[in-house]
């Protein structure tokens, strides 16, 4: 199980405690707004991009040599304060597969924008609404699926088979392939399902080398494949029901749960204002921050500094208004 998130030491310190064999991953995406807004060097974010996503540990020393040349401190940040092994591809000790981000979470959150305000018990209800539809219509689609794969999985390995033709490929030895021609060449292991492009290893899907030796061994690539991206595993993902609650007066509490004395909260003095709404930044993100002159409402100067003679804020306001 790899777990992926912002790297607050409480996080860590919980996956260590409840799930002992799974790794903590850190955001890719927060640690590049990270880059550019602590150390203001937005032209270095492609060659760290280049660095999350190598498969191979060769080609990720080459980008990181890249970023310590040209910026010493981002490469200090990302080795030191970060880790390679939380955000790189390469140097993950599990298996995040594709996973570098948290889009999945920030979906959820855009998902519930508007009922996050909500009473807890129907806050919970909107959730299980959402999750009941999303769980009936992938079981309709998994169901209706024509081949071998998921959808993504499919449009990402067909591509491979044409690119494979032409690769010169010979025998090793019973299980091992070595596969010559386009930029990279590679060494097969159909048995234990690995290649030296590191790819196969990483994704669980036949790389462009597994594919040429599986043809040359005559065996089928959907074989190679991971069972997690097949037909079968996609239905028994959305194969059960979630149902709703029901009222209150349906429920089967428990003696023990009905009869336990749960106490409120202590609610601390209300401070005085609009209540705070927009996200608290997590450990480590840097927030960017303009300033906003008061003169004429632009970004990016005070009023002291403002060139404006009519205070007008006609053709000043910006057009990024800054989270």
């Amino acid at each position: 199980m790899a777990l992926i998130s912002d790297r607050a030491p409480s996080i860590k310190k919980a996956i260590s405690t409840v799930f002992e064999k799974a790794h903590h991953g850190a955001c890719a995406w927060h640690i590049a707004q990270n880059i550019k807004n602590k150390f203001k060097c937005a032209d270095i974010v492609g060659s760290y991009w280049s660095a999350v996503n190598a498969y191979r540990c060769e080609d990720f020393a080459g980008y990181m040599i890249e970023i310590s040349n040209r910026y010493p401190r981002v490469a200090e940040y990302l080795e030191n304060e970060v880790g390679f092994e939380k955000w790189s591809r390469c140097h993950y000790p599990g298996l995040r597969y594709n996973i570098t981000t948290t889009n999945m979470v920030e979906s959820l959150n855009s998902m519930l924008v508007n009922a996050r305000d909500f009473p807890y018990v129907a806050l919970l209800d909107v959730i299980q609404e959402k999750m009941s539809k999303w769980w009936n219509d992938r079981r309709i689609v998994a169901m209706a699926l024509t081949t071998p794969l998921t959808p993504s999985r499919e449009s990402q390995l067909r591509p491979r088979f044409a690119q494979s033709n032409g690769r010169h490929t010979s025998q090793l030895n019973p299980v091992t392939y070595h596969v010559k021609g386009g930029e990279l060449e590679g060494v097969v292991d159909i048995f234990n399902k690995t290649c030296t492009c590191k790819e196969f290893d990483i994704d669980k899907l036949p790389c462009v080398h597994a594919i040429a030796a599986a043809h040359h061994a005559q065996v089928s690539v959907y074989s190679l494949v991971s069972p997690y991206y097949t037909k079968e595993y996609y239905v028994l993902a959305y194969g059960e029901t979630i149902y709703p609650v029901g009222s209150q007066s349906q429920w089967d509490v428990p003696n023990e749960v009905a009869t336990r004395v749960v106490l409120p909260r202590e609610v601390k003095e209300r401070k005085r204002g609009r209540p705070k709404t927009s996200r608290f930044p997590s450990v480590g993100e840097f927030r960017k921050r303009k300033n906003r002159c008061g003169k004429c409402g632009a970004y990016g100067h005070y009023k002291k500094k403002c060139n404006s003679q009519t205070g007008s804020t006609e053709g000043n306001q910006p057009t990024d208004v800054p989270v």
